[in-house]
């Protein structure tokens, strides 16, 4: 009977420390599982700083790039306002030039006047450079010049086809007439405040710009000689 006692006994504080041995283990765990989570928390918040850290460079980087494309937008409406107002005050220049030489063939008296085209020396389509037979017409005008003896100016006008845009044939039909002043001054030594020079462009046609013959005579010089 003691025997049983003894063993019922044993078992007991076998299962009571089995108990403890287990809460122990428990409490253990839990602890760990606690210091995972604080940590994994620690880790979390510091990934979400950096996330809030990126996402505010990015909005600063997408304010940046906008300002800079409506910066780049201003600038080119600038330049292209700069570019309008550079061909505007070409135009009035042109004008003016032409208004001064109508006053002033008003009251001088016109000695020469010759039409440089196909007939006489065709500048070719899209070119202001001046062929032989061009050189040739402004020696024999010189030449006539000379013989008058007179104080005179030229008057050198560019004309042009309607082949191409409005614009670029006027630049065209001045860029002849420019060639026509330049040649007059270095081979003849022709002063240069002598020389007016002016671009119409394809604005007076004198024949149909139809046909291929007709284009010819457009792109034309006509050199005014007065005193």
């Amino acid at each position: 009977m003691k025997s049983m006692s003894a063993i019922v006994i044993s078992m007991l504080v076998a299962v009571m420390l089995t108990g403890c041995a287990t809460k122990k283990f428990v409490r253990q765990s839990v602890g760990e599982v606690n210091e995972k989570v604080v940590s994994q928390a620690a880790t979390l918040e510091k990934t979400q700083e950096r996330v809030t850290k990126i996402e505010s460079r990015v909005t600063e980087v997408d304010a940046t790039a906008t300002a800079a494309q409506k910066s780049a937008s201003v600038a080119q409406q600038s330049a292209d306002g700069a570019q309008k107002s550079a061909v505007v005050a070409t135009e009035i220049g042109q004008q003016a030039t032409v208004r001064v030489g109508k006053v002033e063939a008003d009251v001088r008296k016109l000695i020469f006047e010759v039409t440089i085209n196909a007939e006489s020396g065709d500048f070719k389509r899209n070119q202001s450079a001046l062929p032989e037979s061009v050189s040739a017409a402004l020696d024999a005008l010189v030449a006539q010049v000379k013989q008058s003896n007179a104080a005179v100016w030229f008057e050198v006008e560019g004309h042009t086809d309607t082949t191409g845009d409005p614009v670029y044939n006027k630049r065209l039909g001045l860029s002849r007439a420019e060639a026509v002043k330049e040649y007059l001054h270095e081979k003849h030594q022709v002063p240069l405040h002598k020389i007016n020079i002016v671009s119409y462009g394809e604005t007076r046609p004198v024949a149909p710009n139809t046909t291929k013959a007709g284009r010819a005579k457009n792109r034309r010089i006509v050199v005014r000689v007065v005193a």
